[in-house]
């Protein structure tokens, strides 16, 4: 059982900031922001959990299942997240591929203590167990002084695979979608760094500041963190609503407003991006259909375009009602990984990745997000995001691109280049 508390605050923007940096001292955090970003699917505009009462961290064997009884056991606010590798779980498939960051495949906590903020209003759910704790950390997080140490350390990455490895490999996948085995594929590399000390927190605040995107998160689970830029939903459910939200199609910004409006039409009316984008759509129809009542499967809005600090992107937004012979983690399970991740056909797209990807994708292109006591939940696409192991000093970051039919080797390998910006300027 919880305590709930409400509370007012005069500066939002402050008191995240206040809140976030009184959060370092636990072992386990998951603070999400949506930096006020304009959006029609938002219950909070920031959430933080704290401090594991339970937990559960495995391997993919058996993953979904024991998610599931996880979920029933505790039947309370959930925080965590699903590895792409747990598609190993729901279908026969393998990650053989190197692995630097040793992350679990699944992880999630019971969190004692929980934060969410909506406007100027602060809603705090303690577990009944630390209760009596809700008035002092209230006046110390309104107290804290946030840290301005700036982190100046310069972090070196390298690429996992040359330009020339890339391209090669994305004529490979060329190959393959002449020959018809797929229509499209998400093809990703890595960035890596070893012997590598950074302060998360502060890389976190920059990447986050330069980036303001809506599903943005810091996750640490001790030494192991994740620090998000994303822009993309993979799954929410609103009572019987399910609503994914998959992008396909990126374009540049331009601070030269012309030039800034000109990338974004194009970026509309591009067929190629337009077809990457439909696939995609149709791609995560199928899945949704495996749950839904008969008929309610609905594309919302198709190719919209949407901008961001960094990139405009185009994005689809697809719902569909749950039929309630499904449970929650069977939706997760049937669905995931994101098809804006793998390409279509999804299965065989994720067999030929996994051969050409030198690098295990782990949290990179999974999901992290919660699920709250009424049955709802809603997770994110892990892009655009460090990952940094602070035990083995090892940091990783992964970029990838839609290769289809159209697709110029060279230009893929640009486009990654141009989603992997932020987070080398960070780094910088």
């Amino acid at each position: 059982m919880r305590t709930l508390i409400h509370k007012t605050i005069e500066n939002p923007i402050a008191f995240k900031k206040q809140l976030l940096d009184w959060s370092q001292q636990f072992r386990e955090i998951v603070f999400m922001d949506s930096n006020d970003y304009p959006q029609e699917f938002s219950s909070f505009d920031a959430i933080l959990a704290v401090d594991a009462f339970t937990l559960i961290q495995t391997d993919y064997h058996n993953a979904f299942e024991d998610l599931q009884q996880y979920q029933q056991t505790t039947k309370d606010w959930l925080f965590g997240y699903l590895s792409y590798d747990l598609k190993n779980d729901s279908e026969d498939l393998q990650s053989n591929n190197i692995d630097g960051l040793d992350f679990p495949d699944l992880f999630f906590f019971q969190p004692k203590k929980l934060f969410l903020l909506k406007g100027n209003q602060v809603v705090i759910h303690y577990l009944n167990l630390c209760d009596d704790e809700v008035d002092e950390d209230w006046d110390t997080i309104l107290a804290w002084v946030p840290n301005t140490t700036i982190d100046s350390s310069v972090v070196t990455v390298q690429p996992r695979i040359s330009k020339e490895s890339y391209v090669k490999k994305v004529s490979t996948l060329l190959d393959h979608l002449h020959r018809g085995d797929l229509y499209e594929a998400n093809f990703c590399m890595e960035f890596y760094a070893e012997n590598t000390t950074i302060n998360p927190l502060d890389k976190f605040d920059k990447l986050n500041t330069i980036s303001q995107t809506p599903f943005a998160v810091y996750f640490k689970n001790n030494q192991q963190f994740l620090l998000s830029a994303t822009p993309e939903r993979y799954l929410r459910k609103e009572g019987e609503q399910l609503i994914s939200q998959p992008i396909k199609g990126t374009a540049k910004r331009f601070s030269d407003s012309n030039e800034d409006q000109e990338s974004k039409e194009k970026l509309a009316s591009d067929p190629k991006e337009r077809a990457e984008n439909i696939m995609i759509t149709d791609l995560v129809r199928n899945d949704l259909s495996r749950s839904a009542q008969k008929g309610t499967v609905q594309v919302q809005e198709l190719c919209g375009i949407y901008s961001f600090q960094q990139v405009h992107q185009m994005i689809s937004t697809i719902t569909s009602k749950l039929d309630n012979k499904f449970s929650n983690v069977d939706v997760l399970r049937m669905t995931f990984p994101m098809g804006s991740m793998t390409g279509a056909p999804k299965i065989s797209a994720m067999k030929i990745i996994e051969e050409l990807e030198v690098t295990k994708r782990g949290l990179y292109s999974g999901a992290i997000g919660y699920f709250n006591p009424n049955g709802n939940f809603d997770f994110n696409v892990v892009i655009r995001s460090i990952l940094y192991n602070q035990d083995k000093k090892y940091l990783s970051f992964s970029v990838g691109s839609a290769i289809t039919s159209l697709s110029n080797p060279e230009n893929e390998y640009e486009e990654c280049l141009l989603k992997a910006k932020a987070m080398h300027e960070v780094l910088r």
